[in-house]
Parts: structure tokens; C-alpha cells; sequence
């Protein structure tokens, strides 16, 4: 059983928020501002966190920047803000989802399985290591070698570059690549996947992702 917490000042989101995913079999603690969101993650042990950005104490952002010392727990971050700096915020600082307000509680846990899913592949990769020209990915580690430096990345960057590691040379589409991040058909806006694609050529090198106009992305080898 996945055990997840769940942080939102609206109690009757909170409530809603929590039935849903109980319904589905998931153990669900809720809290209700971003101190105890921190609290509740320093102290407990969870599969996932879903966390409100505007919330009393410490906004959901707050809490993620916070939570470093937590590398690997995925997070999806829940806002009434739509706006491109937004998502490119939440993105930026690893949260794995970043879902606008209203959303159907089917999709967020159809999201929220999808993240479980692809966590728990990534486990199962073993310690396989890909090294493309002067590039090196490690699964196991989730690290990733560029001309013999590390360089970190988020958990969604890493996952995204991975996809294009494994097709080197070859057109990956939008919606394909959002499909890999998600593992799901539902890809919601692919604007995220742009957000990544453009955090990895900023760390990576601008010359390592070619944009595909009209088709997609390629990994240059």
C-alpha cells in the first residue's frame, strides 16, 4: 500500500483530496499549512507528497526547497496559478507534477499512480550505465557525466534525458516524451516537457538537445 501525504489549507479540498485517493486503497495523512507539511516529511516516512503551493507558514514551494535532504521522494505541487513562471518554478526546484486548480480527481490520481509506476521502473533498471559519446548516464544512481563532470538534475530532467538517451540520433515527440514522464496516455500541458527539455540544455549544454521543428526533440551524437 502507497502511502502519500497530502498538504492544503482548504479543508474541504484537503477532504476531498484524501477520500479520493482512500477510495483507491492509498494511506493518506493530511495536513493543513506548509510547517506541518515539513514537520510530517522530516519525521515520517512517505512514497509521495502532494503539496498546495499557497498555503499558511510555508508555501508548497517553500517546502520542496526544504526538502533536499529528501532527494527521490516525488512531489506534485497543486495551484489555482496557471502561469508559465509558475510551472517553470515548481519544475525548476524537482516537484514531478505541477497541476493547476480545478482538476478532476480521477486525473490526479491517474497522475500520481503514473509517477508510483515510472518510480518503481526506475528501480528495476538495476545499475545499467548508457554512455553516449562524452555523456554518462547511471540508472542506478540516477546520476548523469558530462565530459567527465556531474551535473545535477531534477528527477523529472533525469527521466526526460533518459528517453532521449536511449534513442540517440532519433526524432522523440512531444507527446512521446511527456507520455515516458508521466507513463500515462494523459500528458496534461506539454509546455512541462518544453520547461524540462530547456532546464537540461541550460545544465547539459545547448548543443546536446536539437529541436526537430514540428516533430519533436533528437539527442545529438
Amino acid at each position: 500500500m502507497s502511502r502519500i501525504l497530502v498538504a492544503d489549507d482548504d479543508t474541504s479540498v484537503l477532504d476531498t483530496i484524501a477520500y479520493a485517493f482512500e477510495r483507491e486503497a492509498f494511506e493518506v495523512d493530511t495536513v493543513a499549512d506548509g510547517e506541518a507539511a515539513l514537520t510530517a516529511l522530516r519525521n515520517d516516512t512517505y512514497d509521495l507528497a502532494i503539496l498546495n503551493v499557497m498555503m499558511p507558514k510555508l508555501y508548497g514551494t517553500d517546502v520542496v526547497r526544504e526538502m533536499q535532504f529528501r532527494n527521490g521522494l516525488p512531489i506534485v505541487l497543486l495551484s489555482a496559478r496557471d502561469g508559465l513562471a509558475e510551472r517553470i518554478e515548481g519544475l525548476e526546484l524537482g516537484a514531478d507534477d505541477y497541476i493547476t486548480k480545478p482538476f478532476a480527481l480521477d486525473e490526479l490520481v491517474t497522475r500520481v499512480r503514473a509517477i508510483l509506476r515510472r518510480q518503481e521502473r526506475e528501480r528495476c533498471k538495476g545499475s545499467l550505465v548508457r554512455t553516449v559519446d562524452n555523456l554518462v548516464i547511471d540508472y542506478e544512481s540516477s546520476t548523469v557525466y558530462r565530459e567527465g563532470q556531474q551535473v545535477a538534475l531534477t528527477r523529472s530532467e533525469f527521466r526526460l534525458l533518459a528517453v532521449l538517451v536511449e534513442q540517440p540520433g532519433q526524432v522523440v515527440s512531444r507527446r512521446e516524451l511527456m507520455e515516458h514522464l508521466w507513463q500515462s496516455a494523459y500528458v496534461g500541458d506539454e509546455r512541462a516537457g518544453d520547461i524540462h527539455v530547456s532546464n537540461v540544455r541550460r545544465k547539459l549544454g545547448s548543443d546536446l538537445i536539437e529541436t526537430v521543428r514540428g516533430e519533436g526533440y533528437r539527442l545529438r551524437v
